[in-house]
């Protein structure tokens, strides 16, 4: 009885894509910097976890928790976005203008949050810079590393490799915050959406938001990453990866197979104030 149709989840990506597009500049920073922090919290209890058992699928098993927390919560993570917000622009429901302007507030907001979060972390888990040898530290710099400087080893191959990766992230991670809208129990909401989220972690791809805190914190703890490499190997061809999985692979492709002429569509929402 819980179970909502796909044609009522399009409508209601529709609805939330017009909304986001809607939203004041002070609730995109807000809720974009609560999203980049609670991630954070997630991502390095998913390293604590495989660290302490060596399994990398324990770490991923729990790494929704923080996805979870941001859809209950109603926080913005641009990466959810990047699927429903363009499938409102086609709807006529929301402006190309509005959904830039979501996509870039609520994105410095996550690098707010991820690296402030990455301060607090740093001073908890080495007793403010007593303790050298924090195992998660360790990770977090050398998972940095990887993240940039591996894939500009191999030059134009990686940077194939790091968006495809992107890619096929994205299009688990909007499945997820679509997965959500199937439910309206929110046991239903979070294990349909904890399906998604485990898969594309437990495949090491690459989420914006969550490298907005392991690539910036692995720099603060002693990384040999520059801010370029940071940019130019990482964030801006992830960022590009995640946005076409995400608008391709889910927005566009479940609004062309479940539109219908009861798909809501209308005109533009006027932003807020």
């Amino acid at each position: 009885m819980n179970y909502i149709k796909p044609q009522e989840v399009l409508n209601q990506m529709i609805q939330a894509g017009a909304v986001k597009a809607s939203l004041s500049v002070k609730d995109l920073l807000i809720r974009g910097f609560l999203a980049g922090a609670i991630l954070s919290f997630a991502t390095t209890l998913a390293f604590t976890a495989t660290i302490q058992t060596g399994l990398g699928l324990v770490g991923a098993l729990v790494f929704p928790v923080g996805f979870v927390m941001i859809i209950l919560l109603g926080l913005e993570l641009v990466t959810g976005t990047f699927a429903l917000a363009p499938i409102a622009v086609m709807a006529r429901r929301a402006t190309l203008g509005g959904m830039f302007e979501n996509f870039f507030w609520v994105i410095l907001g996550h690098i707010l949050g991820s690296i402030f979060y990455a301060g607090l972390y740093y001073v908890a888990v080495t007793n403010f810079g007593h303790i050298h040898d924090q195992p998660v530290i360790k990770y977090i710099m050398k998972l940095a590393e990887t993240k940039t400087n591996g894939y500009s080893a191999l030059g134009s191959d990686g940077m194939v490799t790091v968006f495809v990766k992107a890619v096929l992230c994205n299009w688990m991670v909007t499945l997820g915050a679509v997965m959500a809208m199937t439910s309206s129990s929110t046991t239903g909401k979070i294990l349909a959406m904890w399906l998604p989220i485990l898969t594309f972690f437990a495949q090491g791809f690459e989420h914006a938001v969550v490298n907005m805190f392991v690539i910036p914190a692995g720099i603060m703890y002693g990384a040999k990453v520059s801010l370029g490499d940071w940019w130019l190997w990482n964030q801006i061809p992830v960022l590009l990866g995640n946005l076409a999985g995400g608008v391709l692979f889910t927005g566009i492709m479940l609004y062309i197979t479940h539109r219908s002429k009861g798909t809501s569509e209308g005109k533009p929402t006027t932003k807020a104030a």
